[in-house]
């Protein structure tokens, strides 16, 4: 098996923590098998793939498209370090408003799935940060969506010590109640 998949305390938020083989000259990994993802529960077809750059004290989110058009996303930094969240916005759920966050970097290698019905954002803790991703849906711009970052209710614990610096639309985002009540 090239992939360990870890799940998380949010049902279907999953750690994947791909196998590296690494000597003198580099590493392999594979970073997708879909066969692997479906054997695992990961039944998703993508269908875009993203690259985003970020500098250092970026923070991008709470970023979700609503339904029809909601996706799921495998993320992935291949340069630098973040931190990766996923927030629970399927009303029904009983972990709704609850997240999971872990870090993910260019030298762990790790991905997280996050399902359709999940807002996701991140921040860069290094110099600068590179993410891969891949999405079940295409971009719909009549869907997109988001949270303000620092929702007191959903309380996400950033661990920084530092002003993050955000898009204007990043700092315009309602909060999780204002949405879904």
């Amino acid at each position: 098996m090239s992939f360990e998949f870890i799940k998380q305390d949010i049902e279907d938020v999953i750690l994947v923590k791909p196998k590296v083989y690494g000597d003198n000259r580099g590493f392999f990994m594979e970073s997708y098998k879909k066969s692997e993802f479906f054997e695992n529960g990961i039944k998703v077809e993508f269908n875009q793939d993203n690259h985003s750059k970020s500098t250092a004290r970026v923070l991008r989110g709470l970023h979700f498209q609503t339904t029809p058009y909601g996706q799921a996303k495998l993320v992935r930094c291949s340069k630098g370090r973040i931190y990766d969240v996923a927030v629970d916005i399927r009303p029904q759920s009983k972990t709704f408003g609850k997240y999971v966050k872990v870090e993910l970097s260019e030298e762990n290698k790790n991905m997280l799935f996050i399902p359709e019905g999940f807002a996701h954002g991140f921040v860069v803790l290094s110099d600068e940060a590179e993410l891969l991703y891949k999405a079940s849906g295409e971009y719909a711009p009549q869907a997109d969506c988001g949270i303000i970052w620092n929702d007191k209710d959903i309380n996400i614990d950033w661990e920084i010590d530092f002003e993050p610096i955000l898009s204007e639309k990043d700092t315009k985002q309602k909060t999780l109640k204002e949405l879904f009540n």
